[in-house]
């Protein structure tokens, strides 16, 4: 429940804020973006070939994928399953366009069509190992997890992963994106919760000036937390986010733990595949075999 109400208080903050931008704020937010030019960046594919890697050939293609020692639980986890042949016959059971393949559930092999997937696993969870240098890049390989509800500690499933897609994310939106997470944690902090309890009671009574003059007080408290959120990103990270691409928003809260080398061409084909409501592929994306490289 708690997550819910963040997230209308987090949107109601955002829309009252967009809409009450000036021609001034428009106009030097356009300058600041047109100012601010990223030279193309791309990974260093090739320096990753000195980790540990794992070619996981699907129906789609193949894919060659560098594990990072920084990350020693979820590499030794992933080299055990993959040497075990755990993935063998398992599906890319979830697919969002624009964002990312997600593989890995057990109970996806030889699954009924239409099937919803997304709750198998080994029988364990894998501890969150969250690292300063490992971001959510397109080509990223991460660990899948239950929300925060149910998994306030963040801890990995045990045999889900995901390869990232996102796409290109300017310093704008980065802003915009680093703006909600800081208002989620302003009002996450139980020091603040007078701003959580009339927000409520102000909705309850549908009163408007109210509820400007509390996003108004909320903007001077999150501005300066938005900012060195934002600061504190590497140049190097900004402008791989802005060129390369990825998904930023889930970064430190999802275990990033390896990275694609090769493969882009099937990872685009896989994004490019028809889905259901529920995102599972309509025809199925299946995984051959797998192997450890090195």
């Amino acid at each position: 429940m708690k997550r819910i109400i963040y997230s209308a208080f987090v949107s109601m903050l955002m829309l009252a804020c967009n809409s009450k931008k000036t021609n001034t704020d428009v106009v030097d937010s356009t300058k600041k973006a047109m100012e601010e030019k990223w030279e193309p960046i791309a990974p260093d594919t090739a320096a990753l070939k000195k980790y540990t890697r794992v070619e996981i050939v699907t129906t789609a293609g193949r894919l060659e994928l560098a594990l990072f020692d920084a990350t020693p639980r979820h590499k030794e986890n992933f080299l055990k399953l993959v040497r075990s042949g755990f993935y063998h016959g398992t599906l890319f059971h979830r697919i969002i366009k624009d964002f990312m393949v997600q593989g890995g559930d057990p109970d996806s092999k030889n699954a009924a069509a239409g099937k919803i997937l997304g709750e198998g696993g080994p029988g364990y969870d894998v501890s969150s190992e969250f690292n300063d240098t490992l971001y959510h890049y397109r080509g990223a390989l991460a660990a899948a997890r239950e929300g925060d509800e149910k998994n306030p500690e963040k801890k990995s499933s045990g045999s889900q992963f995901y390869v990232v897609s996102g796409t290109q994310v300017g310093t704008p939106k980065m802003r915009e994106m680093m703006k909600a997470k800081a208002t989620e944690a302003f009002l996450s902090d139980p020091d603040n919760i007078s701003f959580q309890m009339r927000y409520e009671t102000y909705m309850q009574r549908k009163d408007g000036n109210a509820l400007e003059q509390l996003r108004r007080e909320l903007e001077e408290k999150i501005g300066p937390l938005t900012d060195s959120m934002v600061n504190a990103l590497p140049k190097r990270t900004r402008q791989m986010y802005a060129t390369w691409g990825g998904t930023p928003f889930l970064d430190k809260q999802y275990t990033v733990f390896g990275f694609l080398i090769s493969g882009y061409d099937v990872l685009d084909k896989m994004q490019a595949t028809a889905t259901d409501p529920n995102d599972r592929p309509k025809d199925d994306i299946k995984i051959i075999s797998t192997r450890v490289l090195k």
